[in-house]
């Protein structure tokens, strides 16, 4: 186990920018484990959020003529492959069952690292075994994995997603309907959004963090307004218990379990960093002039960063170069001669 862990961790760390392999640092090697559902887990390892299903407590009568849908484990990302071995063993506390689903919300290796390791997992004690699991990705993520960068290689294919989406897939597992959405030019193109509707989980990927400003990767067709689109994507799913807290639980790619009021308050924050710049671009200031504005201020002691593979200014940087290329020229300014 341990070799082949090592030999996929390497081969990631060749396919992946380094700042999309390690957005958070480590905080310690454990994986957390906190039960956000009856049948819904939250795994925390390594500064990154797995969503894990497992089989309800009991199975419904099986009705003759009708089909119950299949059961088992399945698994929202599945972090870097170095982790694999401690992800799997606290599967296990949790659930014997094999992992039949694994679902990548994003094509960092953060998220999927540990694809192969998982989908050819063996079942647990006393658990039923079967076929390897059915790796789920959006179809831009498909893509952008079978053709990486010019010097980057490819990923093992046993890594690769098995199966692909476009704009939704509908899924019945563990007696429950998954809504697999896309949220197109958000943190990358392939970004999805996954929804336990019985459970009244959504497992929201990079698209929302409590940790850092929102990580937008240009180069594989991130872009702000996406982010902004896609927080409210959620918005519209969530449904808060009263006074926008409670209610439907979030789990984002990074940082603690969330509700309805913490994507709120995110949303308002990536608009109103995006209007700042916005305005600035508007009247012609640079992006050194930009930076010196301090946009982000009042909220840079919550998700700032001055080092690290995703900084205050990369953030102000990225979001300014977009802006600068969808607003309009500004108009030239002309002197009078005076005669």
């Amino acid at each position: 186990m341990h070799t082949q862990i090592g030999t996929v961790l390497v081969a990631v760390a060749l396919a992946f920018p380094v700042w999309l392999a390690a957005q958070q640092p480590r905080a310690d090697d454990d994986v957390h484990v906190l039960q956000v559902a009856p049948t819904i887990y939250m795994l925390v390892a390594g500064g990154n959020n797995v969503t894990l299903q497992v089989e309800p407590a009991t199975r419904p009568p099986r009705v003759p003529g009708t089909y119950l849908g299949g059961y088992g484990v399945l698994l929202v990302d599945t972090v870097t492959a170095d982790y694999s071995g401690k992800l799997l063993a606290a599967i296990r506390r949790i659930s014997q069952a094999p992992i039949r689903y694994i679902i990548n919300t994003s094509i960092d290796a953060d998220h999927i690292g540990g694809n192969e390791n998982l989908a050819k997992a063996p079942a647990g004690r006393g658990g039923r075994g079967g076929a390897a699991a059915i790796v789920l990705g959006h179809e831009n993520l498909l893509l952008q994995l079978a053709s990486p960068p010019a010097g980057q290689a490819k990923i093992p294919q046993a890594a690769m997603p098995t199966d692909a989406y476009l704009d939704v897939k509908e899924m019945w597992f563990n007696g429950e309907s998954i809504q697999v959405i896309h949220q197109a030019a958000a943190h990358t193109d392939g970004d999805s959004i996954v929804y336990f509707r019985k459970s009244d989980v959504i497992s929201a990927g990079d698209i929302f963090s409590t940790t850092t400003y929102p990580v937008i990767d240009t180069s594989r067709g991130g872009r702000m307004q996406g982010v902004i689109d896609g927080l409210n994507h959620i918005l519209d799913l969530a449904v808060p218990e009263t006074n926008a807290e409670g209610g439907t639980k979030i789990i984002p790619g990074h940082g603690r379990l969330s509700d309805e009021g913490d994507v709120l308050e995110y949303r308002n924050m990536t608009v109103i960093v995006r209007d700042r710049i916005q305005d600035m671009v508007k009247k012609g200031m640079t992006i050194a002039q930009v930076k010196a504005a301090k946009p982000t201020l009042d909220y840079d002691f919550r998700y700032g960063a001055t080092t690290g593979p995703w900084t205050t200014e990369k953030f102000i940087e990225t979001v300014y170069n977009e802006l600068k290329a969808t607003l309009p020229a500004r108009p030239a300014t002309t002197t009078k001669n005076k005669s």
